[in-house]
Formats: C-alpha cells, sequence, structure tokens
C-alpha cells in the first residue's frame, strides 16, 4: 500500500464516547496520551479534538509505520484510520481526491465496494446519498474492474463532509481501554519473570497509571537481574507512560528470614513482607492499589490458601489481572506486547533463589504468624531501612 497521500489520521475511541458528560476529560486524556506517544516518532504532529472527532495531522516530513507503530500503543483506541484531508474545493476535485485515493490505496481493483458519505456539514449541495451515488459512479467508470455491494463489501469507503473532507477506507486496530491516567494509580510488584509485566500493561489498559517495585537481593541476584527488570518496565512504558521503578534492596530481610523461619514457609513470609513494603511504597506515591501477575496454582506461592495469606498484610486491594489465565495465554499476551524474549533472559530474581525445595502449597494464616514472631527482634528496622534506601530509577 503506498501512504504518500496520508498526511493524517481519524483515530477512533470505544468506551470513551458512553461516558456522558465526563466524556470530555476522557477525550483530553486520549489526546494528551497520543502527543506522548508521538514524541519518540520522528516529525511533527498536532493531535486536535473537533466536535467529538480526534484528529492526528502531520505537519511535516514522518515515518508513516513509525507512527502508526506508535498509535497502536495508547489505551483508549479502538482504530487508527489513515486519512486524505481536503478543502472544499467543489464536487470535482473531491471526485478526483477519491479517484486518486483509490489508486494510490489499492494495486488490484478487483474487489467489491460502497461508499458511505456523510454530510455533517449540511450547507453541503449534495445530501448523503446523492455522493454515494455520485462518488460510486465516478469510480465505476475509472476502474470498471470494481463491483458494488452495498451488504458486506470488501472495501468501505468512507467520506465525511465536514469544515474539510475527510476521506478513508482503512482502519488499523488499536489496544482499546481507557486512557492512562483516567482511573487512577497502582504499584505493580515487578519481577523478572513472565507474569508481572503482563500483569502491569492490562492494568494500564483500563486507564491506571502504574509505578513499579522490584526486590533486589545483590549479591544473590546480578545486576544484570536488576537491569533486566529495568528493560522490562520501559517495554511496559511504551504503553503505561512514565514509570517510577523502586528497587528495594530485600537481601538482609531475606537472610533473617531464611535463618530464623521455618524453610518450607520461606516463600509465603517473604512474600508477605514485600506487599507490606510494596504498600508503604504505594501510600508514598498516591497509589490506590497494588498489581501482581498471579495466576491461581501456578507456583506453590499462588495457591487460593497462599495467597489469602499474603493479602492479609495489605489494606489496599490487590489487583491480580492474569489470575485465571493458564500459562501459555500469558506468554501469548507477552509476546504481543514484546516483553517475552526480555522475560525468559536467564537471569534469576529474588524470588527465585531463595525458594525452599518443599514449599507449603496450604499455609495456616495462624501458623504463619507464629513463624513471623520469630522475626519481632530486627525486622521492623530491616523494612524501614530497606524503604529509605530505595533507590528510585525514572523510565520514560
Amino acid at each position: 500500500m503506498e501512504v504518500v497521500m496520508f498526511k493524517a489520521f481519524l483515530i477512533k475511541y470505544g468506551e470513551i464516547g458512553v461516558k456522558g458528560k465526563n466524556r470530555y476529560l476522557f477525550e483530553d486524556a486520549l489526546v494528551n496520551q497520543i502527543k506522548f506517544a508521538l514524541k519518540e516518532v520522528e516529525g511533527e504532529f498536532a493531535v486536535t479534538k473537533v466536535d467529538g472527532r480526534i484528529y492526528v495531522q502531520a505537519q511535516s516530513e514522518f515515518d508513516y509505520d513509525e507512527t502508526v507503530d506508535a498509535l497502536k500503543r495508547v489505551f483508549g483506541i479502538i482504530g487508527i484510520c489513515p486519512m486524505v484531508q481536503i478543502e472544499d474545493n467543489g464536487f470535482d476535485d473531491l471526485a478526483a481526491t477519491v479517484v486518486e485515493y483509490f489508486k494510490q490505496t489499492y494495486k488490484n481493483m478487483n474487489f467489491t465496494f460502497k461508499v458511505n458519505a456523510r454530510r455533517a456539514r449540511k450547507n453541503y449541495p449534495l445530501d448523503s446519498m446523492q455522493l454515494n451515488a455520485e462518488l460510486g459512479h465516478v469510480l465505476l467508470e475509472a476502474f470498471p474492474e470494481l463491483k458494488v455491494d452495498v451488504h458486506k463489501p470488501d472495501v468501505l469507503l468512507q467520506v465525511e463532509i465536514r469544515q474539510q473532507i475527510n476521506i478513508y477506507s482503512i482502519e488499523i486496530p488499536g489496544p482499546g481501554g481507557m486512557p492512562v491516567g483516567t482511573n487512577g494509580k497502582a504499584m505493580l510488584l515487578l519481577s523478572g519473570g513472565i507474569d508481572s509485566p503482563v500483569a502491569g500493561y492490562m492494568i494500564a489498559k483500563r486507564g491506571v497509571k502504574i509505578d513499579a517495585t522490584y526486590f533486589h537481593a545483590p549479591p544473590y541476584t546480578s545486576e544484570r537481574a536488576k537491569q533486566k527488570v529495568v528493560d522490562l518496565a520501559k517495554l511496559v512504558a511504551r504503553y503505561s507512560g512514565p514509570i517510577t521503578l523502586n528497587v528495594v534492596d530485600f537481601t538482609e530481610i531475606q537472610l533473617y528470614i531464611y535463618d530464623q523461619c521455618p524453610h518450607d514457609e520461606l516463600t509465603i513470609i517473604m512474600r508477605r513482607y514485600m506487599m507490606k513494603i510494596a504498600e508503604e511504597l504505594a501510600n508514598r506515591s498516591d497509589c490506590q492499589g497494588l498489581i501482581t501477575g498471579e495466576s491461581i496454582g501456578q507456583v506453590a506461592s499462588q495457591t487460593i490458601k497462599s495467597m489469602y495469606c499474603t493479602n492479609e498484610v495489605c489494606t489496599m486491594p490487590v489487583f491480580r489481572p492474569v489470575i485465571g489465565f493458564d500459562k501459555q495465554e500469558i506468554v501469548d499476551l507477552s509476546e504481543k506486547i514484546g516483553t517475552y524474549e526480555t522475560s525468559i533472559q536467564p537471569f534469576e530474581d529474588c524470588c527465585t533463589i531463595f525458594v525452599a525445595k518443599h514449599p507449603v502449597t496450604k499455609p495456616n494464616l495462624n501458623v504463619i504468624r507464629k513463624s513471623e514472631l520469630k522475626l519481632a527482634e530486627k525486622i521492623d528496622d530491616m523494612v524501614r531501612k530497606a524503604i529509605d534506601t530505595v533507590e528510585k530509577i525514572e523510565i520514560n
């Protein structure tokens, strides 16, 4: 497909359209997210909102494919329509433009089509039905191999008569969801695995701004393991927008738990302290929830009873968007969003270093609490130190 004619895009949104009196807030948020996404694309763009329509218009030379790729990562967009915009210089000019549009967009004209004209500007001399008929006639004369199908056409040519005239027939699917920042903020517990980046993506897709917390255990986990998590945060941030990544030094706490507590309970107790620390960091960042990549039954710490025990230390809601997914479903989504290849790099995080050979899968909360009493002498100071010495990395 040639793209020389396309200097603008019509942006279609879904759920935003049913937001009633608050709709403009969501539209404005979507405009801002589009502007942010296009910063990484070479070229200058104007993003405007006119009469409930959002347009992206190139103000200079630009890379078409890069622009489309950037727009496909903006939550809230359901369709990206490459579009030709022209001034109203009469029907003959419109007809000539439509013919040229078909020439440049489709190499083989052996398909069915339909013209769908909408006359938002009522002073245009032809009404919608007349435009459909006249433009259809012009196209059939120019390309005799075309056929009309008004019910299920291969190509639906849209012609919108507005302040300018919009011409388009292609709709590239967007990611859907809601614009980031329209539904609060949450803290993602980000590891180097496959699941947590997918969880962050899914919650961001619902309009939630995210920050992230990673638990680092030097020297048991390497700097390369930490860099892997930074790389994953960058990949998630392509969809979610900027992320503040909190890197928590968890070594001292892990070793203390390892020395004082039963080894079959290590994973649960360590996980409980991760949740406590993440919640405190979330409170400091004005978050209203935590996000984890837990999936029921995937590992010992993700049974219902295990998650009940880890949840018990939190007052914030804990969002687990992949909880009902099987592993392959999570892998498929990680491949779709581009995190899979980074997640499978062989650099282990602290969760995998200190795993017991036979972890408890049905922990008893009272027993876990009793075991944690052995930590009372030092654990509060250790937690405070871990929180106060957090390294913050800004991911843009």
